[in-house]
């Protein structure tokens, strides 16, 4: 499972990703190839490499080399159809012995940078001097190709010859067939010429295809390379903290949405980090509405992605324990599926992640399960997906907006409305500003009930607000 299987999971982690900031389409590439890391010294290397590029960024006796580096991975072209063809033994074209020869003119630069930066072990570049050699054999030092006199001891001479019968042809104001006999010595000049390009041309790579492993691999590593430095500098813009990885469960303390945090600095809103740590079983999460439950779930399962795929988390603590998967059920990812309404495309995905289950450790986020179907059938559905989870080793989050559902799981309450929380009259436009998204423990089998205070609050027509309240008194 890599980052392009997940992209599309959430808009959240889409949003992350798009805010990547890469130098190169091999670094997207790579970004998107990265893989869900459920091996804890692996990610754990992950994370060292990140924080190392960090400090490097940080460093200002750094800033040339970070510079030097990031300069070179702009000028990365896609060398895939190159590399094939080598791999092919086919005889390259001149364009891509440039493009080979860009290659290790832009590894030797970075290398030498990561060198300055003492990240030489990080980058783990191979060394491409031979190469470079190869396809610069006059020692100009530049990555522009030409194939060069020194090929062939026969060019020189050729080209001069070449450079004096054109002079002529160019200059002659002889008669059609003094210019016709210089023209054809040009044309067999030419055509040595081009025999002799293309028997060095061949020569070059024939030798270059010795190097093909060592080559892909380059082209691996500045990819990965971009990737990383990326995620540094995401890390450094948005703070984002390093995961601690343990056993006994994920915690974040002050997490936050960025795609949400950002839509919210946008309008001139609060934005309201929260604490939240994470069980093997179900925890139930309840809420009035627009208590953000489902932002909540979303906001866990991307930070939970970010640290999986090596990324440092948006908290300002975290720690994490490591999921085979993380899986979301959530309201807008319920759309028709080949024609079946939302609860089919809900429920058949709930099922699937129960059978999953069974053999993997997932981290499963649903968000108020079956509340498309009757109450009375979808309080029986949330028992029984509640019921069966809590006996799997993943960790669940279910929001739900049923009450007395007789579960024994764990559960946590948005704390919801607060009437003194804003200092401006209550609107339906600035409700949000009086939501408390903190978390607290909840012992209840009842959900809350805030609507009929919200909506007298909003001064709501009295006589439907008094209805109301009769009805639910029976």
């Amino acid at each position: 499972m890599t980052i392009k299987d997940k992209i599309t999971a959430e808009p959240g982690f889409m949003y992350v990703v798009d805010q990547m900031e890469l130098m190169s389409a091999a670094g997207r590439r790579r970004m998107l190839q990265q893989p869900f890391v459920t091996d804890k010294a692996a990610l754990m290397q992950e994370y060292d490499n990140t924080g190392r590029i960090m400090e490097c960024i940080e460093n200002s006796e750094c800033r040339r080399s970070v510079a030097v580096v990031r300069h070179q991975l702009m000028q990365m072209h896609d060398l895939q159809g190159t590399l094939a063809n080598l791999r092919r033994q086919t005889v390259l074209e001149e364009i891509e012995l440039f493009e080979i020869k860009n290659l290790a003119f832009l590894c030797m630069e970075t290398a030498k940078a990561a060198a300055a930066m003492g990240i030489e072990g990080i980058l783990a570049i191979p060394d491409l001097k031979e190469v470079f050699g190869m396809l610069d054999p006059d020692g100009t030092g530049i990555p522009t190709f030409y194939i060069y006199d020194s090929y062939d001891d026969a060019l020189p001479e050729l080209r001069r010859q070449l450079k004096a019968k054109q002079t002529l042809l160019d200059n002659s104001g002889g008669s059609i067939d003094e210019r016709a006999g210089l023209q054809r010595q040009v044309n067999a000049l030419f055509e040595q010429q081009d025999e002799i390009q293309q028997r060095v041309v061949a020569d070059l790579s024939q030798r270059l295809t010795a190097y093909c492993a060592t080559l892909g691999e380059a082209f691996d590593r500045m990819a990965y390379t971009d990737f990383l430095f990326a995620k540094a500098t995401l890390a450094l813009e948005w703070k984002l903290c390093r995961p601690r990885i343990a056993d006994d469960g994920s915690a974040f303390t002050s997490l936050w949405n960025p795609r949400l945090r950002q839509r919210n600095k946008e309008l001139g809103r609060r934005y309201q980090p929260v604490d939240i740590s994470l069980q093997d079983g179900v925890c139930l999460i309840t809420g009035a509405n627009m208590a953000g439950k489902t932002v909540l779930l979303k906001t866990v399962g991307v930070a939970q992605l970010m640290a999986q795929f090596g990324f440092f988390v948006p908290a300002e603590e975290a720690k994490t324990t490591l999921f085979d998967d993380v899986v979301f059920c959530i309201g807008d990812e319920q759309n028709e599926m080949n024609g079946l309404s939302s609860f089919a495309s809900e429920i058949i995905k709930i099922s699937d992640t129960v059978t999953r289950a069974a053999n993997e450790r997932m981290l499963i986020l649903i968000d108020e399960p079956a509340r498309t179907t009757n109450p009375i059938e979808g309080k029986a559905i949330v028992q029984s997906v509640a019921t069966l989870l809590e006996r799997k080793a993943s960790t669940t989050l279910i929001t739900t907006h049923y009450s007395q559902l007789g579960l024994g799981c764990r559960r946590l309450r948005v704390r919801g409305f607060v009437e003194g929380l804003a200092d401006v009259p209550l609107s339906p436009e600035n409700i949000n500003r009086f939501m408390d998204y903190s978390l607290l423990p909840n012992d209840s089998d009842e959900a809350p009930q805030e609507a009929l205070r919200i909506a007298a609050i909003l001064q709501c027509n009295s006589e439907l607000l008094d209805t109301a309240r009769h009805f639910l008194s029976k």
